[in-house]
């Protein structure tokens, strides 16, 4: 069975996003499920909506894989490490860490 993983960390990453989720399909037949938006600009209900919806996705995922480009990792992205990890869930980095997030 294949491994489904969501992808996490900023916006601002998307297309590096893009890449990893196509590297995961492609390479490791991963069933990815990604947030990419044509836009960033959502209003604070949008943003309440698709972050309850993005922890959702990590519910249902074997794993999560963390985009830290440079080994950024935002507030929101350590939230969802953070769940992750209390489901059990595996994390994957795109940049190795020095301490466990």
């Amino acid at each position: 069975m294949n491994k489904v993983v969501t992808i996490c960390g900023s916006m601002k990453f998307q297309d590096k996003m893009m890449e990893v989720a196509k590297d995961l399909e492609v390479k490791n037949k991963y069933l990815v499920i990604q947030c990419v938006y044509a836009t960033s600009e959502f209003s604070e209900e949008e943003q309440k909506i698709l972050g309850d919806l993005h922890y959702k996705k990590i519910d249902i995922s074997d794993a999560i894989y963390v985009v830290n480009v440079d080994g950024y990792i935002g507030n929101t992205t350590s939230k969802e490490i953070e769940y992750a990890k209390k489901l059990g869930k595996e994390v994957i980095y795109l940049v190795p860490v020095k301490k466990d997030v």
